[in-house]
């Protein structure tokens, strides 16, 4: 399916791995022209070299950290005009109320929620004054499920859908159309570490872990490319009536524990 994409410039936050990885690898097929920002420079450099040699799509990187004060502004200055911003960078850190001390939960915090709400308020303004755009925020079902062991996380992803349908429900006005994807467990890295984690915990062996993953929604978890896929969709033209919205892909995780 041409998603009618070409030419159209995406700035992705947080792309050096994991779902910003495939979100970068997603946008470069339909044709866009990207700037990838995250901390990791070097994986940003192997990323853009590989996706502008595969694609022939212009692909810059930014190294940046999103906790720093005026990040956001320079990550906007240097992405100049984009017609499509994904907000994707942090990952807020699992525990208790007590396992999270006060300055971990404001570090987490810092990069995924103050991080996505800045870049929005600095992106919404440009794109405002271009005409519009879209700005696409990767959230997490967390919000959704409240989970006493990610206290940090579920109470931030609750702010960002909040902020998402309060920001999205009148930016059409705007041309400008505002949504969020929840994904539940999706097969990267950082939830391999968690699950192994989980494991340890339960039976003293992080190699149980595939016990755990066995009571997913057929038995494992989302591949990156199928979160990634409908960020497509939902940057482009043919999803042009959506915003304000929240879309949840965890294979009816959420459905089920509402029954």
């Amino acid at each position: 399916m041409d998603l009618g994409l070409r030419g159209k410039r995406v700035l992705i936050t947080g792309a050096s791995q994991g779902i910003g990885e495939g979100l970068a690898e997603v946008f470069a097929e339909e044709g866009c022209d990207l700037h990838l920002t995250a901390r990791q420079a070097d994986k940003l450099q192997l990323l853009a070299d590989r996706l502008s040699g595969e694609h022939r799509v212009t692909v810059t990187v930014q190294s940046a950290d999103l906790s720093l004060p005026e990040t956001a502004q320079a990550i906007v200055e240097a992405a100049g005009d984009i017609d499509v911003l994904v907000n994707n960078a942090g990952a807020i850190p699992g525990g208790d109320l007590w396992q999270v001390d006060a300055e971990t939960w404001r570090r987490g915090w810092d990069v995924k929620v103050f991080g996505y709400i800045d870049m929005t308020r600095l992106v919404y303004a440009r794109m405002k004054a271009r005409g519009g755009g879209v700005i696409l925020n990767n959230i997490g079902n967390g919000g959704e499920n409240p989970d006493f062991r990610y206290v940090a996380g579920s109470t931030g992803n609750a702010g960002l859908m909040a902020f998402t349908r309060a920001i999205g429900g009148a930016s059409l006005d705007d041309n400008i159309r505002v949504v969020g994807v929840n994904p539940g467990p999706v097969a990267t890295n950082r939830i391999m570490k968690i699950m192994m984690s989980r494991a340890k915990e339960k039976w003293g062996d992080e190699g149980r872990y595939t016990e755990l993953m066995a009571d997913y929604p057929l038995g494992r978890a989302a591949s990156v490319r199928e979160v990634a896929d409908l960020f497509a969709f939902l940057a482009s033209s043919r999803s042009g009536y959506t915003s304000g919205a929240i879309f949840t892909v965890d294979g009816g995780i959420t459905s089920r524990r509402s029954i």
